[in-house]
C-alpha cells in the first residue's frame, strides 16, 4: 500500500483491458488535475488485463512519477479495484471513475468545487446517456428506482462510481471490508454532507463494454441484498398470502361439496395447488441462500483481492 504523503487530489481508476483508452484517458486526466493547481497521483488498478493495458500503465509510471500502478494477480472485477484504488490513495480527497472516458474527466472540477464548499461525498448524477442503447437505459433507470424505494440507506438515482471522497469517508470505507461490495451504497450508508453534480455521460471511447447483462444483474444483487431485507420480507408474504388464501378456500370447499357441486372433484386442483405452494418454498429458499452465502463467503475470511506488484513510480524508472 502507498504511504501517506502531501498529496491532495487521488484519481483511482479501475483497468480492464482498456489498451485503446488508456493514450486518450491519461493526457485528459492531466490537464484537468494540472489546472486545479493542487498535487495530485493518478491511481491505476489493473484488474488482470490481457489486450496490452499492464504495458501501458508501466510505461505511464516509468514516465510521470505521479502515476501509481496497482496490478492484480487476476480479475477480481471492478468493484474490488475500486476498492484496491481507495485502499492504495494518499490524497484528501479520492475521485473514483472509468477508463473508457464514459465519465468525462473535466467533470472533476465540478467535484472539486462541491468539495472545496465542504461537501464530503460529491456523486455525479447522469442528466444523458449517450451511446447506450434503450434495454440498457430503460433497466439501468428501473434498477436505480427500485434500490432507492427498497433499500434501506438512500442511494441517489441515476448514479454510478463517478464521484469524489473526502478523505475521512475513504478512511470509513476502507474499514468495511465486506466481499459483497456496492460502493455507491455504502458511500450512500455511511453518512457525511453529500451532494450530487449533474453531467452528460459521454459514450464509450473504444472498446467493449466490460458491464454485459450477467454481471449488470449480479451487481443489482449485491445491491439488493446489501442493503436491504425486502427479498426475505417477500418469501413472508408469500407464505400470509398462500396461508389466507386457504384459510379462505376451506369453508368454500365444504360448502360446495355439501350442495353437491362437482367443481373440486378430481387431482388436478389439488396437483395445481401443491406446484404452487412447491414453487413458493422454493424461491423462498433460493432467496435465503443468497444471503446464507454471503454470510458463508464472509466467514471465509479471504482477502478481498491479491496484488501482484504495486511499485512505486521510481522502481519502474530503475528498472526501465
Amino acid at each position: 500500500m502507498a504511504s501517506k504523503g502531501s498529496v491532495t487530489f487521488s484519481v483511482a481508476i479501475p483497468v480492464y483491458n482498456e489498451v485503446e483508452s488508456l493514450p486518450e484517458l491519461y493526457p485528459r486526466i492531466c490537464a484537468v488535475m494540472d489546472d486545479l493547481g493542487e498535487s495530485w497521483e493518478l491511481i491505476l488498478i489493473d484488474d488482470g488485463s490481457s489486450d496490452g493495458s499492464t504495458n501501458i500503465i508501466r510505461s505511464l509510471a516509468a514516465d510521470d512519477e505521479r502515476v501509481q500502478p496497482v496490478f492484480f494477480a487476476r480479475n477480481f472485477g471492478h468493484q474490488i479495484a475500486i476498492t484496491a484504488g481507495l485502499d492504495h490513495s494518499r490524497g484528501q480527497a479520492v475521485v473514483i471513475m472509468d477508463a473508457d472516458l464514459q465519465d468525462p474527466p473535466e467533470v472533476i472540477i465540478d467535484l472539486v468545487a462541491k468539495w472545496r464548499e465542504g461537501y464530503e461525498v460529491v456523486y455525479a448524477v447522469r442528466e444523458e446517456r449517450e451511446g447506450e442503447t434503450r434495454f440498457k437505459k430503460l433497466t439501468a433507470a428501473l434498477f436505480y428506482r427500485l434500490i432507492n424505494r427498497i433499500a434501506d440507506v438512500n442511494i441517489p438515482i441515476d448514479t454510478g462510481d463517478f464521484r469524489l471522497l473526502d478523505r475521512v469517508v475513504v478512511d470509513t470505507l476502507n474499514r468495511m471490508r465486506e466481499r459483497h461490495r456496492f460502493p455507491r451504497g455504502m458511500a450512500a450508508w455511511v453518512g457525511f454532507h453529500q451532494v450530487g453534480v449533474p453531467y452528460q455521460r459521454a459514450e464509450r471511447f473504444a472498446g467493449e463494454t466490460k458491464y454485459p447483462l450477467r454481471k449488470m444483474i449480479r451487481l443489482a444483487i449485491n445491491a439488493v441484498t446489501g442493503f436491504s431485507y425486502f427479498p426475505l420480507q417477500i418469501a413472508i408474504y408469500f407464505g400470509f398470502i398462500c396461508a389466507s388464501v386457504s384459510a379462505l378456500a376451506i369453508p368454500i370447499v365444504i360448502a360446495l361439496r355439501l350442495a353437491g357441486s362437482q367443481a373440486f372433484l378430481g387431482q388436478a386442483t389439488t396437483l395445481i395447488a401443491v406446484l404452487f405452494l412447491g414453487g413458493v418454498q422454493l424461491i423462498s429458499i433460493g432467496i435465503l441462500g443468497e444471503y446464507v452465502g454471503r454470510i458463508y463467503d464472509e466467514a471465509k475470511g479471504r482477502p478481498l483481492y491479491i496484488v501482484r506488484d504495486a511499485p512505486d513510480a521510481n522502481d519502474i524508472k530503475l528498472k526501465k
